[in-house]
């Protein structure tokens, strides 16, 4: 049997000078094969006979012991070049480590505001220019009151035709979009978003521009579009991004706020209030119920911050 430190020194060797690695990155793999030496010391077992159950058994030591799936991933890429080249210079018949895959990262929390920002961010006014602030207004009310998408309210068009991939029906206060997978739902839209909306159009213009302004795209599509920009054109993903970013920072709004933002707070308060995740599924198009699920842990990371500063237990002292 070759010595094991002498092969990762043949090893580290050859990242560095054949394949030209950065200094900084070769030290890297010199501390990731510095432990993989140690827990084959600790079985014990041969480097050049460490097989995949081995390496199998060390992921689950590392993921108990508080290591991240992003951290234990760039471990075993290391390891994997090593057992790589070991394989190429007929040292081994396998790769231990080909197979085995890092634990999958929990998925965040989705952000969502708190009931008071969502409402402190919603009837903000600001000084902006009359034109853009009744679109703004309107936007917000849409994505927090009804959960749109972004993609699903710059889809939107004034009214109902042929072409549009959805629209706001004002007597009937419900807003027909086209969501993922081109699936088609209609969500209700509140008062204050219909009062909303009705002042963003008395204003909007019979193009969409402010002030009859040039239209750099089709007039008709410029006509049709129920948001749209200083230009005439149809407001744009980023745009909205960008105005709500402003908007947050005007309202005094501690986190800057975002379309997807304001979609999971609307899930997050209605689950709240209603308690009926099939209903706030349908109201999100959700495909699956386990989509919707997230917002249920989301609930409950409420309810637990609420016990922890409310319940006399959840502060008392444990006795000595």
């Amino acid at each position: 049997m070759q010595d094991a430190a002498a092969l990762v020194e043949k090893y580290l060797e050859y990242v560095l000078v054949e394949k030209r690695l950065a200094q900084r990155t070769v030290e890297l793999y010199a501390l990731d094969l510095l432990k993989l030496q140690s827990y084959a010391a600790q079985v014990p077992v041969d480097l050049l006979m460490v097989r995949n159950p081995h390496v199998r058994r060390w992921v689950a030591q590392m993921h108990s012991g508080g290591r991240s799936g992003r951290g234990i991933a760039l471990i075993l890429s290391g390891w994997r070049g090593f057992y790589s080249w070991l394989g190429r210079n007929g040292l081994t018949s396998s790769n231990p480590v080909q197979d085995v895959r890092a634990p999958k990262a929990p998925k965040p929390l989705p952000k969502a505001l708190g009931v008071d920002d969502a409402v402190q961010f919603a009837d903000f006014q600001s000084d902006d220019d009359p034109w853009l602030e009744a679109r703004d207004c309107a936007m917000v009310e849409l994505l927090y009151g009804s959960g749109l998408r972004v993609g699903e309210l710059i889809g939107l068009d004034v009214q109902a035709s042929k072409a549009a991939r959805g629209w706001v029906d004002l007597r009937a206060a419900e807003a027909h979009v086209l969501g993922k997978g081109s699936k088609r739902r209609s969500v209700p839209v509140g008062k204050t978003a219909i009062a909303a909306l009705e002042r963003w159009l008395e204003l909007r213009g019979p193009m969409g521009t402010a002030q009859g302004g040039p239209v750099h795209e089709t007039q008709a599509d410029a006509a049709r579009a129920l948001f749209n920009g200083r230009n005439g054109t149809r407001l744009s993903a980023q745009s909205v991004w960008q105005r709500l970013r402003r908007r947050s920072l005007q309202a005094g709004v501690l986190t800057p706020v975002h379309p997807h933002m304001l979609r999971h707070s609307f899930a997050s308060h209605l689950l709240q209030s209603s308690g009926d995740l099939r209903a706030v599924q349908e109201l999100l198009g959700h495909a699956n119920i386990s989509t919707t699920q997230v917002y249920t842990r989301l609930d409950f990371q409420h309810l637990a911050e609420t016990y922890d500063k409310a319940h006399p237990r959840a502060r008392a002292k444990p006795k000595g």
